[in-house]
């Protein structure tokens, strides 16, 4: 719920400050565009584009699971990769990761970045050569926030 903290003084006249865990989608975009503006005015380079690889139910058409994430300034950030337990173990997941990463390579991308949690696939994403960064704590207690990172570098030619 939206909530202004007017507790505190405000050193900044005509400023109000809201802390929220419902922010309206239009001022995500806000924050989440004039971002991208400064980085694009600073680098020249405007490149970010949302990338995604979608697992549709093929009787519903339906979205049941897949990858999302952006590329931008050299940079494949992966979010989110999701599958139902049903169709996991089959090699989808690792067919998904390698449409993301070709097509990051297709956009200039020369680095993958991820996190993923200690209890969700650290061990996936090493298995396709992604490897830790870093951890950060986080609850419940013993578990980890995992950064990791791939080179999306092509191949070397034999």
């Amino acid at each position: 719920m939206p909530a202004t903290d007017s507790t505190l003084p405000n050193p900044w006249p005509g400023i109000g400050l809201t802390v929220t865990d419902a922010p309206e989608p239009t001022d995500v975009s806000l924050v989440s565009d004039a971002l991208d503006r400064f980085n694009t005015d600073t680098t020249a380079i405007d490149d970010r584009r949302p990338l995604a690889v979608l697992v549709r139910d093929s009787r519903t058409g339906r979205v049941i699971g897949g990858l999302t994430g952006r590329t931008s300034l050299g940079l494949f950030f992966l979010d989110l990769l999701f599958l139902p337990r049903e169709l996991r173990g089959g090699g989808l997941g690792s067919e998904i990761l390698r449409r993301a990463e070709n097509e990051a390579r297709a956009r200039g991308c020369r680095t993958a970045v991820l996190y993923t949690i200690s209890f969700q696939a650290p061990g996936f994403y090493a298995k396709h050569g992604w490897r830790r960064l870093g951890e950060v704590p986080c609850d419940p207690p013993g578990t980890s926030r995992v950064f990791m990172t791939k080179d999306l570098a092509p191949p070397a030619a034999p």
